[in-house]
C-alpha cells in the first residue's frame, strides 16, 4: 500500500515550480491532492502530470491575497467535501519589487505582506483544527534564508515573518499528534528564482523535481521531526 493512501493533501502554489513537483510526488505516494494557486492552466498542467503518475486531484484557483473569505474557509469546506484534511504544503510566494526600504510603496507592501505573511497565518487559522484531528497531521511551509540584504527587505521581511510564525505554531502544537516543520530549499531553478536573478545559469541549479522527494517525506505518517528548519540538498 501506498504510505498516504486515503489521505488528503493542500498544497498552496500548485501551479509550478516546488509546490507542483510537491503535489505530484505526493499524489504518486496515494494522497488526493487539493492544488491552488491563481492560475487555472497551471494547475491542469500539474492535474496532467498528477494523473499521469496514477494520482487524483482536485483544482481551486485562488489568490491568497485578494480572496481572503474563500481562504478562511478552506480547511472547514475540505473536511464538509473530504471528511479530512491529513496534510498541508504552504509553497505559495510572490517575489514584489527590489527596492530601497524607505521607497516602498503601501500598494507593494500590502501584495508582498498578503501573500508572504498574511497567507500563512490565515491557512493556519484555517487549517488548524483538521490538521490536529488527523491521525497523522502534517504541515510544511517552504522558507527562505531571505537574509537581511539591500533591497531585499520587501521580500525578505514577510518571508522571515511567515517563518517565525510557522516555528511558534510548532512550539503551540508540540503536544499533539500535529507535526510542523519548515523546508529550505537550495537555489532553485524555478520562475520566482528566474526573475530575481536573471542572468544565472539555470543548469546549476536544483529542479523541483529533485527536491520533492525530500519534501514529501515531511508529509509522511512516520516522520517525527518537528518545529526544524530543514536544509533541502545537502546531500
Amino acid at each position: 500500500m501506498t504510505p498516504l493512501a486515503g489521505s488528503v493533501a493542500l498544497i498552496t502554489g500548485a501551479s509550478r515550480g516546488i509546490g507542483a513537483a510537491v503535489a505530484v510526488e505526493l499524489a504518486r505516494l496515494g494522497a488526493h491532492c487539493i492544488l491552488t494557486a491563481r492560475t487555472q492552466g497551471g494547475l491542469e498542467e500539474t492535474d496532467d502530470a498528477i494523473r499521469a503518475a496514477g494520482g487524483a486531484a482536485t483544482l481551486l484557483p485562488l489568490d491568497l491575497d485578494r480572496q481572503a473569505a474563500e481562504l478562511d474557509m478552506l480547511g472547514p469546506s475540505i473536511v464538509q467535501r473530504f471528511g479530512r484534511l491529513d496534510i498541508l504544503v504552504h509553497a505559495a510566494a510572490l517575489l514584489p519589487k527590489l527596492t530601497p526600504v524607505a521607497h516602498i510603496e503601501p500598494k507593494d507592501w500590502a501584495a508582498s505582506i498578503g501573500v508572504n505573511l498574511t497567507a500563512a497565518w490565515r491557512l493556519i487559522r484555517s487549517c488548524d483544527p483538521p490538521l490536529r484531528a488527523a491521525p497523522a497531521g502534517r504541515a510544511v511551509f517552504l522558507t527562505d534564508r531571505a537574509e537581511p540584504a539591500a533591497y531585499w527587505g520587501l521580500y525578505a521581511a514577510p518571508k522571515a515573518g511567515a517563518a517565525h510564525l510557522a516555528l511558534c505554531w510548532a512550539a503551540e502544537v508540540a503536544r499533539t499528534s500535529l507535526r510542523v516543520n519548515l523546508a529550505l530549499p537550495p537555489p532553485t531553478a524555478t520562475r520566482l528564482r528566474r526573475i530575481a536573478f536573471p542572468g544565472e545559469d539555470a543548469a546549476r541549479l536544483a529542479a523541483p523535481a529533485d527536491l520533492a522527494p525530500a519534501i514529501a517525506a515531511l508529509c509522511l505518517p512516520s516522520e517525527q521531526r518537528h518545529g526544524q528548519i530543514i536544509a533541502l540538498g545537502q546531500g
